[in-house]
Parts: C-alpha cells; sequence; structure tokens
C-alpha cells in the first residue's frame, strides 16, 4: 500500500517493457565487455609472454607491499574520517552558534576542496615528510566531510522522541548525541556510509601522485619495465581485480552488519512484546 502512494504499480505491458529494458541494458553490457576483451585479445595482451611478471617472486612480494600499503591508508583513513564525521556532525548539530557555525565552515570547506588538491597541499604545501601522512590526511578530511553530512542527516531523520526519552532521564546533550542518536544513525545510513567508504578506498589510488608506494604506483612501475614486455595492461587488469575484490569485500561486509541488525531488531521486538501485552491487559 505504502507502494502505491509514491509510484502506480506496473501493469503487464510495463512490466514486459521493463523487461526488455533489462534484456537490452545486459546486451549491450556484455557486448562491450566482449569488445574490449577482443581487443585485448587482438593486440596480444593475453599473450603468455605479457604475464611472465607474475612468476617472479620479487614483483609478487612487490604488489603484496603495495596492497598492505593500500590497505594501510584505507583503514587508517576510515578510521579517522569516522571519528571526524561524527565529531563535525554533532557540532553541526550543537545548539550553540560557537560551536554550530565553524563546525558548518569546516565541513562545506574541506567538501569542496578535490582530495588531490589536499593531498598536494599537505605534501609539497606543508610538508608532511612521509606520503603515507599526507595521503591519510587528505582521505580523512575529504571523506570525514561527506560523513559529516551522512551522520547529520542520519541523526535528523530519527524520531524526536528518541532524543526526548533521553532527556526525560536526565541526560546531556553530549550524551544524548553520542550514546542515543549517533549510534541509531550509523545503523540508519550504513549503505550510505560503507558507499563513501568504497569511494575512499579507491581514491588511495590517488597517492601515487605524490610516489606513495601502493597499488596503482607499483602498476605503473611494473608496467613500464621492458624486461617483461612493458605489460601495462595485465598489471592494470590485475590491479583492477584487487580492487573489485576489496570493494565486493566491504559491500559483504556491509550486508553482514545490515542483516545482523535486522536479527537484532526482531529479537527486541519479540522481546518487548509480552511488556505491551501486560500493559495493554492493565489498561
Amino acid at each position: 500500500m505504502s507502494a502505491s502512494v509514491l509510484f502506480d504499480i506496473p501493469g503487464p505491458k510495463a512490466r514486459l517493457r521493463y523487461r526488455l529494458y533489462a534484456v537490452l541494458g545486459i546486451v549491450v553490457l556484455v557486448a562491450g565487455v566482449g569488445f574490449v576483451l577482443y581487443r585485448f585479445a587482438d593486440s596480444g595482451q593475453f599473450d603468455g609472454a605479457k604475464w611472465t611478471w607474475l612468476e617472479y617472486k620479487n614483483v609478487q612480494t612487490t604488489m603484496l607491499d603495495a596492497l598492505w600499503n593500500t590497505i594501510r591508508a584505507f583503514l587508517a583513513g576510515a578510521v579517522l574520517a569516522m571519528v571526524f564525521g561524527a565529531i563535525f556532525a554533532a557540532g553541526q548539530l550543537s545548539d550553540h552558534k560557537v560551536v554550530r557555525v565553524p563546525a558548518m565552515v569546516v565541513v562545506e570547506l574541506f567538501r569542496a576542496v578535490p582530495l588531490v588538491v589536499l593531498i598536494f597541499i599537505f605534501h609539497y604545501g606543508i610538508g608532511l615528510g612521509a606520503p603515507f601522512y599526507s595521503v591519510v590526511l587528505g582521505l580523512t578530511l575529504y571523506n570525514g566531510s561527506v560523513l559529516a553530512e551522512v551522520f547529520r542527516a542520519g541523526v535528523l531523520s530519527l524520531p524526536r522522541g528518541q532524543s526526548e526519552a533521553a532527556y526525560a532521564v536526565g541526560m546531556r546533550k553530549t550524551q544524548v548525541m553520542t550514546l542515543v542518536l549517533l549510534p541509531q544513525a550509523v545503523r540508519a545510513m550504513l549503505p550510505a556510509i560503507i558507499s563513501q567508504l568504497v569511494v575512499l578506498l579507491k581514491d588511495s589510488a590517488l597517492g601515487f601522485l605524490i610516489t606513495y608506494e601502493e597499488l596503482l604506483y607499483q602498476a605503473r612501475y611494473l608496467g613500464g619495465i621492458f624486461e617483461f614486455g612493458r605489460p601495462l595492461v595485465p598489471i592494470t587488469i590485475v590491479v583492477a581485480a584487487i580492487y573489485i575484490a576489496m570493494c565486493l569485500l566491504l559491500t559483504w561486509f556491509a550486508n553482514y552488519l545490515e542483516k545482523r541488525n535486522r536479527r537484532n531488531k526482531k529479537v527486541i521486538d519479540i522481546e518487548a512484546k509480552p511488556a505491551e501485552d501486560v500493559v495493554a491487559a492493565a489498561v
């Protein structure tokens, strides 16, 4: 019933048309992928000589080190961005203008500045030393500002009764925000949070611009070695597959958390029913 309020339920002709669109879309997608694979095969990118670099132990070690550098930057940036987002989301929701306005300015500033510009400023302008720190700080400020807006929207979407009940039992504004509202906002906005973390993971590849030795940097270096036949395309395919696998792992983790959250809600509802029945009987 609620779905029919938002849009009309498609009839037989509309469903047939949607299926036709889906089939055409799949055909176009398969044709595009097939054309790309054909061009790769035609240019010799799948020849065995182009893939001999995988047999070298030093190359394998280098790729594993690059993968760890990518994961390390992602984990540090993700944790710090979540903390940054939670703090500045709470700041934007503050009742005090002296806190709310600076928090809004910081969030809007770092959301507006491109990530690559932030990384360049921290590495070449400020000179933080190792490229790792510039990459992580840039990922933190940019993605943390986006997450701050996600958290703020999640808090504002919660029923007012949540905060009113917390105030009624004597909790302060900080306690209400950190113990009641933000945890629920994180669960409600989990898909958007995971999507932003996927963006953060892919944005870590910008570290190669300041010689941070992550996956893309090593792919560019190994792809230009003449001894291996300059296998830039094969190495790029391998790196792309690694990024896809990591993004799929994040998606799986998000689905796992969502299913677990649903199970917890069902348990809470089952445990709350007897109490509701007792109250109803008393009335």
